[in-house]
């Protein structure tokens, strides 16, 4: 094969892989590739009912000071958010109106959050410091993940729920 078949060639597989993605993107199929849930191809579910604690979801998070930090330090990856986030997949663990605890776990009204171990530095040995205690405000989630060293609401508070993509479906993937 000639160079100019070699290059035709690897510019159609291009293409196409390329023209594959964006489909795959506009249905609502992403990749994940952070260790809060399984690795692999997920997809995003349109919500035919109001949210409820226990639902996995997709949610952009909000643009904040502690988000851009976490940003920085790694714990948040760029996506096609607003401000260049990646969307987060965790699971709400609490709802509006809900009373949030958070000492060395976190209770829910009272019940402890299972794998809620609350860190007080990251993997780096960086300080990381865990949220207030309160109500979930109208309109945010306070959201979980089981994997002990996850970036969620432990430590970010509540968020808007009008970041909400819906709901995380699991495709094909595999916990490493």
């Amino acid at each position: 094969m000639t160079q100019r078949g070699i290059f035709l060639f690897l510019a159609g597989a291009g293409g196409v892989i390329a023209g594959l993605a964006a489909i795959a993107y506009m249905g609502g199929y992403r990749v994940n590739l952070t260790p809060s849930e399984p690795l692999g191809l997920w997809r995003i579910v349109a919500l035919q009912r109001p949210v409820e604690a226990g639902d996995l979801v997709f949610i952009c998070p909000p643009v904040t000071a502690s988000f851009e930090e976490a940003r920085r330090r790694g714990y948040v990856r760029r996506g096609l958010c607003p401000r260049g986030f990646a969307p987060l997949i965790k699971t709400v663990a609490a709802l509006p109106g809900q009373h949030v605890e958070i000492g060395a776990n976190v209770t829910v009204d009272g019940r402890p959050l299972p794998s809620s171990i609350v860190r007080t530095s990251d993997g780096e040995g960086r300080p990381i410091t865990p949220f207030k205690t309160g109500i979930v405000p109208l309109r945010n989630l306070f959201l979980h993940s089981s994997f002990a060293s996850s970036y969620d609401s432990r430590y970010f508070g509540p968020v808007p729920d009008t970041g909400l993509l819906g709901l995380a479906q699991p495709v094909l993937t595999f916990k490493p």
